[in-house]
């Protein structure tokens, strides 16, 4: 059975000692949807406060260089490339992140962050319009690197491809 690494051999939650870990490039990419009503989105970049996609966009890029502030055992990294698209979509907006580092850790709660601040960028500037706004589908969408390998997250229909 696999072992939950932020505990150790007592039972306490600690912070894992990377140190010993070699540095390999890793990367992230997330995403998640935010559900909104159709009225809403054909004005969406009439927004009076400013473009909401861009002002995600930016806020996503922010929120994952800040990650370990937020999560208490995440460990600092010096992020090498963040990239955070927020999209028009079918009932909504699309938003996607890649993050990516050269380090002894990965990267995949910096591209969650990431996605998940830039949806809730997305809420706050559009939460005067329709207060129905819905976050979903907020997941890892692939990682690379380090030990435990690749892990893409299968589309409808197919088996995951984690190594």
């Amino acid at each position: 059975m696999a072992k939950l690494s932020h505990y150790d051999s007592a039972g306490r939650i600690h912070m894992v000692d990377v140190s010993a870990k070699p540095e390999t490039t890793r990367q992230a990419a997330a995403e998640a949807f935010v559900k909104i009503a159709p009225r809403l989105l054909r004005d969406l970049r009439h927004n009076p406060k400013g473009d909401p996609l861009e002002i995600a966009r930016i806020a996503g890029i922010a929120a994952a260089k800040r990650t370990a502030e937020l999560i208490p055992l995440c460990h600092p990294l010096l992020l090498t490339h963040v990239d955070v698209r927020a999209k028009l979509a079918r009932g909504g907006i699309t938003i996607s992140s890649v993050v990516r580092t050269t380090g002894p850790t990965g990267v995949e709660m910096e591209a969650l962050t990431a996605a998940s601040v830039a949806a809730l960028t997305v809420y706050d500037m559009c939460k005067a319009l329709d207060r129905g706004i819905e976050i979903t589908g907020l997941r890892l969408r692939e990682k690379s690197g380090g030990k435990s390998g690749t892990f893409k997250r299968p589309v409808k229909g197919q088996r995951s491809t984690s190594r």
